[in-house]
This record gives C-alpha cells, structure tokens and sequence, in this order.
C-alpha cells in the first residue's frame, strides 16, 4: 500500500490499528482495480441481486432471525426502503400483507408500535412501522394509524427536561428525540407541549468533540449524532447547537482512504454510516445557508457548505459493500444483510442527489445537479435527509394527515 495513505501508528501496534490496516488493505484491494477512468464508468449497481436478496426476506425469515423477534417493524421497513430505492414495486398482496402485519405491531391500548404482536410499544419499532406505512402508501397503510391514542402514549414518555423514554420503563436518549419529532412531522402531530425543551435536550447532549452521543455526557457517535440534529431540524432550533464543531467531527469522519465513513473517533469504516453520517450533510448544508450574516458564522457560508466527498462514498457503497450474490454489506469479507442494505442505499442516494432548502416550503428540495459515480442506470431516487423515505413520500402522508 502507498505509505502516503492509510493509518500511521508510529511502529506500535494496537488491536485497533491492526484492524484498521486490514481494513484498509481489503478495501484498498478492491478500490485499486477500479482506478482507471474508463473502469470507472463500468461501476455498477448490481439492483437484480439485491432485490432477489431483499424479496426473500418479504417471504419468510429462517429460524436465525429470532434474535430480531422484537424487531419485526424494522426488518420491514429496511426490505421496503431498500426495495423503494431500487424501483420495485410491491404487488397488492405484498402492500397488504406489510400494512396486516405492521397493525398487529399496534397497540391497541396504549398506542405506539411494539416490535411484534402483543409486545410492549416502542419509539423506535413506532418510528419503523410509521415509516414502513409511509412507504407502503395506501390509504389502507394510513388509515391503520391510531394517531390520537399514538399521540397520548408520546405524551406519556416524556420527561420534564424534554427527552422522552423509549418505553415505559426504558431508557432516555436522543434516538427517542427523533422518532419522535419524525414520526410526529410526517402525522402532523407537532404541539408545544410535545415539543417544549426537546431542543434544549438535544443540545445538552453535544460533546466536547461537536458529535452528538445518546445522552449528556457520553461519546458523540454517528448514529446518534443523526438522532439528534435531525429532530432539531424539524423543531428549527439549530441555532441550540455548536455547529463549526459538529461539522468539522462530521467531516473528519470521512475515511480518508476507504471514502466511506466511521460512526466514531477510531472506529472501522461502516457501511450504514453512508446514510447516519452521509445524512448530516445536506442538513448542515440547509443551515449554513439560513445562516448567511447571522452571528457566529462566516459572511461567505459557502466555506461550510458541499464538504462531504460524494464521489469516494459512492464508490465506496459501490465497489466494497455489495455482496457478490446481493444484498449490501458493512465492509470487505461482511455476510450482507437487511439493516446494512437499507442504510447503503440510502446513503448512496443521498451522495448522488444535491438538497437546497426551502424557505417557501420550509423543506427540502432536490436541485437538478445529480453526480452518479459509474454506469448511468445507477441513479436511485432521492431519499429525505431527515426522514429517509422518498421525498415525495413525505408530501404524501403530510398532505393525508393535513
């Protein structure tokens, strides 16, 4: 490997080290032989792989998968946000069969999704099923909703400093944040009542290094970092965040060999971070450019602006996280599966397409400058930066619920 590049660990080797240069060699094996520019242009998105790996999830699950026996709702989301990237078309068998199994996830009591039928509601099984539905789309997906005692069992979670639990009897951090303020975006339950402190939770969870972690006083992480400025997005209420140090950990966590990202300082190179990490920047982009002469930032915002490496992340989800017989994976030498698949293609969706916001819209729209690395067939739609789901999708179940 050229010396200029990878990690330097000044001849002492660690544990970490050792498995970052392995890392770096298996994807730099890969990387190489897809340098020359007419290569280049041959990089395809393998999509008849992928979905034939994706449609055997929608027909049964092997015994293997009973760890994820409370995960029923996100099993079923990543399928359908995977296959709904790649263009597929669920029949009306399929559509009916999703929205069937997501309202026995409901609890008809309380509210909220839970992970399977009968189990206890959760934020995040809610966030999936609520955003499998909207994928799904029908009026029968919408209708199955029970916003009002859905609302009454948010309220139920919250706590007086603005954080909510996941569950009763669960744990605070800022995931719950967001599952929160997305699904109650897309349902049009936002109310100062719901939302008083949120923001100021959100921040209090910003570390020293500018990344976001699950609560105050524990390591920024990617995932997390997501959570949260997403949920201050939707709250509008940035300006609660220390945004030159969020964005530059946000970039430093591009990997400068690998292309794609680490959700943490010394981490390995992850495929799902393509989205939790690539995610950030069209939202640190919307607000450096509401902040134009505002205090505290630079007349010329552009500075902040277009700082993630759309070419290396794409050739990164491309060449190095597509399993040879489909499905999506996390690294070189990773078994693929649905959870990875979903967050790649998301992420890849995302470094394909340029955001801007809307002042008029108060959201995001697409700008018609796409960059798509390789074969031109490897456009997929673009993802919301703050929901990820189609955009239109969002206009969809907004308008249903106005």
């Amino acid at each position: 490997m050229d010396q200029r590049w990878g990690l330097c660990d000044d001849g002492h080797a660690t544990e970490t080290s050792l498995l970052q240069t392995e890392t770096e060699d298996s994807v730099f094996e890969l990387l190489s032989q897809w340098q020359d520019p007419q290569a280049t242009s041959r990089i395809t998105l393998t999509r008849s792989l992928h979905v034939q790996f994706l449609r055997k999830g929608l027909v049964g699950l092997s015994r293997g998968f009973v760890s994820l026996d409370a995960s029923k709702p996100w099993i079923l989301f990543w399928i359908l946000q995977a296959l709904d990237l790649l263009n597929e078309v669920l029949t009306p068998e399929e559509q009916e069969r999703a929205v069937d199994t997501l309202n026995r996830c409901q609890d008809d009591h309380k509210g909220g999704f839970g992970g399977g039928p009968g189990q206890e509601p959760h934020l995040a099984t809610t966030y999936a099923a609520v955003h499998a539905l909207a994928v799904v789309g029908s009026d029968e997906a919408f209708d199955c909703i029970d916003r009002k005692k859905l609302y009454s069992w948010m309220m139920s979670l919250k706590q007086p400093n603005g954080s909510f639990i996941m569950h009763h009897g669960g744990e605070v951090d800022v995931r719950a944040s967001y599952c929160v303020a997305s699904v109650c975006r897309l349902l049009n339950l936002l109310t100062p009542s719901l939302t008083d402190n949120m923001g100021s939770f959100i921040a209090s969870c910003q570390t020293y290094e500018g990344g976001i972690g699950a609560f105050p006083g524990v390591e920024g992480h990617g995932g997390y970092t997501f959570c949260g400025i997403a949920a201050i997005e939707i709250l509008q209420e940035t300006d609660l965040l220390n945004m030159r140090t969020l964005t530059h950990w946000a970039v430093s966590r591009q990997m400068e060999l690998e292309g794609g990202f680490q959700g943490r300082t010394n981490k390995l190179v992850d495929g799902c971070y393509s989205f939790w990490m690539g995610g950030l920047f069209p939202i640190l982009d919307a607000i450096a450019s509401r902040s134009d002469g505002n205090p505290g930032w630079p007349n010329d915002s552009a500075a902040f602006k277009n700082l993630m490496n759309r070419d290396a992340l794409q050739e990164y989800v491309l060449i190095c996280c597509q399993a040879p017989k489909g499905g999506l994976r996390d690294k070189p030498g990773k078994h693929p599966d649905y959870y990875h698949s979903c967050y790649c293609l998301s992420g890849l969706s995302i470094a394909q397409h340029n955001y801007s916001w809307s002042l008029e819209l108060q959201d995001f729209v697409l700008s018609p400058n796409t960059l798509i690395v390789g074969d031109a067939t490897n456009e997929l739609p673009a993802t919301h930066p703050v929901h990820n789901i189609r955009m239109e999708y969002v206009d969809r179940i907004r308008s249903y619920f106005q």
